[in-house]
């Protein structure tokens, strides 16, 4: 797993808009998922900030996710999502090491 390029975005929801905010994430959810360079996306909810919700997902490369990051789909993905948001950001990283919990061992 240390070739992942992984991104992790911060969501800030506006104020008693987050259930709508997730069940449209889920909604459009296939639409990262279903690319074949994406290994995986996840949804979490801040459990210290009222509002903020974080965004991961695994690429097999940097290369294949800039190029879904510029296609239609994702912009359309994009435009669903943002009448929820009022603010956030985005960080990439490569992943270096992965070492799986006890759950993940033989």
């Amino acid at each position: 797993m240390t070739d992942v390029f992984r991104v992790q975005l911060r969501m800030e929801i506006k104020p008693g808009m987050a259930e709508g905010f997730e069940r449209v994430w889920a909604e459009v959810g296939e639409s990262v998922t279903g690319h074949p360079a994406n290994l995986g996306q996840w949804l979490a909810r801040s459990a210290d900030e009222v509002g903020v919700y974080y965004i991961t997902s695994d690429w097999v490369d940097e290369p294949r996710f800039r190029e879904f990051e510029r296609s239609d789909g994702h912009l359309a993905h994009r435009r669903k999502l943002h009448p929820f948001r009022s603010g956030g950001s985005m960080q990439t990283m490569h992943v270096v090491t992965h070492m799986p919990g006890r759950e993940g061992r033989p």
